[in-house]
């Protein structure tokens, strides 16, 4: 099937809404944090993590459903299975890669981390996705455990049980200091939530049908996160639940405000391809490639970008700079990155990754 560029394009978005956050993070002054510009920054920050898992699983479902028309339901899903393994592996040679280049000690290689996360959650959703050929079934099957997963998370963050799990598996199922980033609860429903989205894009076949399902994405989005927001101002149903990191109502904000980007990104594409007809000689990725762009490679970026702020080579600029300048550097960074995704196309072009060097693919490619 055609190329969905509205999905670049927010992915894209997601690219720089993750920069800014590690940028702020890494490198603005200790005094500057107090600020209410800086936490601006950091509330705005924390919606590209579930946007990236948002769109991963979409990707995820909408690629398998398009390669099961040529190859098989079977076939299809083994592949999404691979992929999965392919990011999860990924992970760790990430992590091997921070400790090769000296970060820290060596527990940190275990450290869990959105791509641990997003693997798993991947492998999760393939297992679903391949259970059935029938996309209703399959849409039933990830709104379950899309739901289940966000209601259980203040459970499973309270339980007794996980708490009795050695630490390298609880720090996979929730958060334990210092070696968890990202937990399955509720990081993995974000994934599994864009699953539904993918299979309903796939279904829509013509313009018309994905105008719809566009339209049901904005209001289903607004729906859910404005009754969400609502609820978060009524008593809680949990005996412990904290609204910024456990509680059901903040990930279904979350997941409103992914759900209604889609159908806002898709209509900014067609405005693209507006202009595109009425000016002539314009490229096809014009206007919104230095976007486009980036959101085609964005676990390129993610990999490289995270050494370019917290690692040795960005040592000065440690928690150094004012705000202001944060945000200067953040959009010099998203430049300078940019330039090396065109680089990195250009060296690419027509190179097939063979062998061992496959598993860097879905980095290079």
């Amino acid at each position: 099937m055609p190329r969905k560029t509205y999905l670049d394009w927010l992915r894209g978005i997601a690219v720089i809404v993750m920069v800014l956050a590690h940028v702020s993070d890494g490198w603005t002054r200790l005094e500057d944090r107090t600020r209410y510009l800086y936490g601006l920054v950091v509330f705005i920050a924390g919606f590209a993590a579930p946007l990236f898992l948002f769109l991963a699983g979409l990707t995820l479902t909408l690629s398998a459903s398009a390669r099961a028309d040529t190859v098989g339901h079977h076939a299809a899903a083994a592949t999404a299975r691979w992929r999965a393994l392919q990011i999860f592996a990924l992970a760790f040679l990430f992590r091997l890669q921070a400790q090769l280049l000296g970060w820290g000690p060596l527990i940190n290689f275990f450290k869990v981390d959105i791509l641990n996360i997003m693997g798993l959650a991947m492998l999760a959703a393939a297992a679903i996705w391949g259970w059935s050929a029938n996309r209703t079934v399959r849409v039933a099957l990830f709104a379950v455990a899309t739901g289940l997963t966000a209601m259980i998370t203040p459970i499973v963050r309270d339980s007794a049980i996980v708490a009795a799990l050695p630490d390298g598996i609880e720090a996979y199922i929730r958060p334990v200091a210092g070696r968890t980033a990202f937990a399955l609860f509720p990081w993995a429903a974000f994934l599994l939530g864009g699953t539904i989205a993918g299979e309903l894009i796939h279904a829509s076949r013509t313009e018309g049908q994905e105008r719809r399902v566009q339209w049901g994405f904005f209001g289903a989005g607004v729906a859910g996160g404005t009754i969400a927001f609502a609820l978060s101002f009524m008593p809680s149903i949990y005996a412990n639940a904290n609204f910024w990191t456990s509680s059901p109502t903040f990930f279904f904000i979350r997941l409103g405000l992914n759900t209604a980007l889609l159908s806002i990104a898709w209509w900014i594409d067609r405005f693209h391809a507006l202009v595109r007809r009425r000016v002539a000689g314009l490229a096809a990725d014009v206007p919104g490639r230095v976007i486009t762009t980036l959101g085609r490679s964005s676990l390129f970026v993610y990999w490289i970008h995270v050494e370019m702020v917290y690692g040795s080579i960005a040592l000065p600029l440690r928690r150094a700079l004012p705000l202001e300048l944060s945000l200067v550097g953040t959009v010099l960074l998203c430049a300078l990155l940019y330039g090396i995704v065109r680089w990195k196309d250009r060296l690419m072009s027509g190179v097939t990754l063979t062998g061992p060097f496959r598993i860097l693919s879905p980095v290079l490619k």
